[in-house]
């Protein structure tokens, strides 16, 4: 995720990152620039074509497909941001869960176990929803081994396994009662609620129909603009309608960006800063 300043209008306008639209659909762009072009020479130069009202289905038609883009680009952000309220339900779990075990438990050994336990959990989830793997991420407990770990398929499951089996042995020993159990339940069960509802956004893309129907609209919209505009505008059309295919096109090619939150694209969230954040407050909560 790029980190930048909304206000400053200049430096946006005239910054190029390798992830902006523009010059990802350059190539598309002067690919609809030279297609105009030839249907303007044979329009203008060979054939001699008179419209009349050339423009008027292609702005009726512009209108309806705004909207479509309109509503295409609201359902991404939504996604989007709703990835973003789950990591920071994440966030804020992983330390309402690590401060209330570092007020029940004593042992240095047992805490620094919850530690790297919540801190690996956390972690996994993010590798997980990336499909990857780091071992620089994570660190080894006496008792979980990451190599035992990692022969698991879904790996945030297997930490959570092991900080359940962690808070049943207090239990057990009697270091926490049954009603301090109660206690921790919400935010332990929180964190498998929060991968099943990344999972949910991950792997429930936009509707194929919906997806295909709107690029083929584009495709040709932006096609056959050529034949009515270049009696209008001439060969200034060479210009026109590769700014409108930039524009049209840039609100999908965003859309499909950051529908899914959870990769590594310059839109997407950004886990691992969340991670690490998880990763040095606990360290803190637990030393104190």
């Amino acid at each position: 995720m790029i980190d930048y300043n909304p206000k400053s209008w200049w430096k946006l306008i005239f910054m190029f990152h390798r992830s902006d639209t523009f010059s990802m659909l350059f190539p598309a762009m002067l690919g609809v620039a030279a297609y105009t072009a030839l249907v303007a020479y044979v329009e203008e130069e060979i054939l001699h074509t008179q419209f009349k009202n050339s423009t008027v289905v292609h702005s009726m038609i512009g209108f309806v497909l705004s909207m479509l883009l309109v509503f295409r680009t609201n359902t991404a952000y939504e996604r989007w941001w709703e990835g973003r309220r789950i990591w920071g339900g994440i966030v804020n779990n992983s330390r309402n869960l690590s401060l209330k075990l570092s007020v029940l438990v004593d042992d240095h050994a047992t805490r620094q176990r919850f530690r790297v336990l919540i801190s690996n959990h956390v972690m996994s989830m993010k590798w997980h929803l990336r499909k990857g793997f780091n071992d620089a991420d994570f660190e080894d407990t006496d008792r979980y081994p990451l190599a035992t770990m990692q022969t698991m398929s879904h790996l945030p499951n297997a930490f959570m396994r092991a900080i359940y089996k962690e808070v049943e042995e207090l239990h057990r020993n009697k270091t926490i009662s049954g009603e301090q159990m109660l206690y921790l339940n919400p935010e332990l069960q929180s964190f498998t609620d929060h991968i099943g509802a990344c999972e949910r956004i991950q792997r429930t893309p936009i509707p194929y129909s919906y997806s295909t129907f709107l690029k083929k609209v584009i495709f040709l919209y932006i096609f056959t603009m050529p034949i009515g505009f270049v009696k209008e505008f001439g060969y200034w059309s060479t210009v026109i309608i590769p700014l409108v295919f930039y524009i049209f096109a840039s609100i999908e090619v965003l859309a499909e960006e950051i529908e899914d939150p959870f990769g590594k694209d310059t839109n997407d969230l950004p886990l691992n800063r969340l991670s690490n954040t998880v990763k040095e407050n606990l360290k803190e909560i637990f030393e104190k």
